[in-house]
């Protein structure tokens, strides 16, 4: 993973509501074991046709939507069954972040083990986002902080360890691989 400190972007407006995972990332796209890719399906039976032509009237298919890292999405965004593609997915298609009032739990562990923020933000934020797509916002994983175009800043929640790992690129295997020689001390200690 590469560290994440601070990122600007555009941002892209998806106002529903409760988007699971299986709307994410199909479950039909699960039979890999590599993140690249996976960008393509992404959202893939709201963005194709059943002949695989982009819908263009589909947010992500429009041009202003190329190149935005942020996606602003309506409440309980990540519901459904557990599957770390779906942050894949996002990531491989070149999001950072989410923000939502709400975020499903498992998603969100999932989404803060592969290097990919989500943000949880106050009701009126979440409004003015979504009524203001393709705005510049400003994100701050050290001060856990969103910034607004007109300045205001908008604190977010973020637990320690995965602030931590955000911020040194690291998951949590290269954490405890980082920790080996004071593991290995430690048990040496406990050995009869």
């Amino acid at each position: 993973m590469k560290p994440v400190q601070t990122f600007s972007s555009r941002t892209v407006v998806m106002p529903s509501s409760n988007i699971d995972t299986d709307q994410i990332i199909p479950a039909r796209f699960l039979t890999t074991t590599t993140r690249e890719g996976l960008g393509r399906s992404l959202f893939a039976d709201w963005r194709y046709d059943a002949q695989g032509t982009p819908k263009a009237d589909f947010v992500l298919n429009r041009p202003e939507a190329r190149g935005c890292g942020i996606l602003v999405a309506g409440r309980n965004f990540g519901c459904g069954s557990s599957r770390e593609h779906a942050p894949w997915a996002l990531l491989d298609h070149g999001f950072q972040a989410v923000i939502s009032t709400e975020i499903a739990d498992i998603f969100r562990n999932n989404s803060l083990k592969n290097g990919f923020l989500p943000i949880v933000v106050d009701q009126a934020t979440s409004d003015w986002l979504l009524a203001n797509p393709g705005v510049e916002v400003s994100v701050n994983v050290e001060d856990t902080s969103l910034t607004l175009p007109n300045g205001t800043r908008v604190k977010f929640p973020l637990e320690a360890f995965s602030r931590y790992c955000l911020l040194n690129g690291v998951d949590e295997l290269g954490f405890l691989l980082d920790r080996g020689a004071q593991i290995e001390a430690y048990e040496r200690q406990r050995q009869i």
